[in-house]
């Protein structure tokens, strides 16, 4: 499957030219024989508001109206889309991401770990398990952003059997080590591909860093980029090396499998509540 990640800029609270921009997108790489083309963190509304109540009109339901014209474009493509948006539900509004087919809606996910940063000093945590859903023979999870710091979370969608994690995120400066060294290790630990698609662009004055990648099952980087600008990465990924754990460096003398090799009895401490644990929105000292 040839995927795309498509690096672009957002403007904050306008979500019509949002959507706009990234269907001509989506029909651009579905021309470059991309089957799946991934968007940023927050593409459909922006990332940097101040507040619930300025954010919630620019909020959408899962399904709904993007998701249905991103179906209507898919259909006719024959591709798949995801995209990251904020999602109301009741009074409650999450950073979300939406997997999108010929079909309409495949699947959601509500990102777990939130940092004080932009909207998501204000967003409910996610509330939902990790999930993996399948897309013409791949199976796809996906995570958002700060997520990508917590082992734990990539290592559950790779024990779900994801071949693909995606990682829409808005990444700003600071993350480039992130960009540079965590994504490749969390693709070579899990032996999963690993594709991050952030945006560019400023939004009152915070800036964002570009520097989307995406990586195979050794941690190798199969496509990236150090620009600022919007672009475009493709590559093409085979499921079948995702799903071969069993790494055989010299046969018969050393092999690794770092999914069977684990020794989840000795991990209980990692499930257990920490005294380190402060609230979210803590005034920084």
């Amino acid at each position: 499957m040839r995927v795309a990640g498509v690096q672009m800029d957002v403007a904050l609270g306008q979500p019509e030219a949002n959507l706009q921009a990234m269907l001509t997108k989506l029909r651009e790489t579905a021309a470059a024989g991309a089957k799946l083309t991934v968007f940023p963190e927050c593409a459909l509304s922006g990332y940097c508001f101040s507040s619930i109540d300025e954010a919630m009109p620019h909020a959408q339901t899962l399904p709904g109206p993007a998701t249905e014209q991103f179906a209507i474009a898919c259909k006719e493509l024959g591709v798949f889309a995801v995209f990251g948006l904020l999602e109301k539900e009741g009074d409650c509004l999450f950073n979300a991401t939406a997997l999108v087919g010929p079909n309409g809606l495949i699947g959601t996910y509500r990102k777990v770990h939130l940092p004080y940063l932009g909207i998501d000093m204000k967003t409910t945590y996610g509330d939902r398990p990790f999930a993996v859903f399948e897309i013409d023979g791949v199976k796809v999870g996906m995570l958002i952003c700060y997520d990508a710091a917590f082992p734990e979370a990539t290592r559950s969608l790779a024990l779900l059997g994801a071949d693909l994690i995606v990682l829409p995120t808005n990444w700003p400066p600071g993350a480039e080590c992130v960009a540079e060294h965590t994504l490749n290790t969390r693709a070579m630990e899990n032996a999963v591909f690993f594709m991050a698609v952030n945006r560019v662009g400023e939004e009152r004055g915070f800036p964002f860093i570009g520097r989307s990648r995406i990586c195979g099952p050794s941690g190798c980087t199969l496509a990236s980029t150090e620009s600022t600008q919007p672009t475009i990465l493709y590559a093409d990924i085979d499921p079948q090396q995702s799903r071969n754990k069993r790494v055989t460096r010299v046969p018969g003398k050393h092999a690794i499998d770092r999914l069977a090799d684990r020794r989840p009895e000795m991990y209980e401490l990692l499930t257990k509540p920490h005294s380190l644990q402060t609230p979210r929105n803590a005034a920084e000292t």
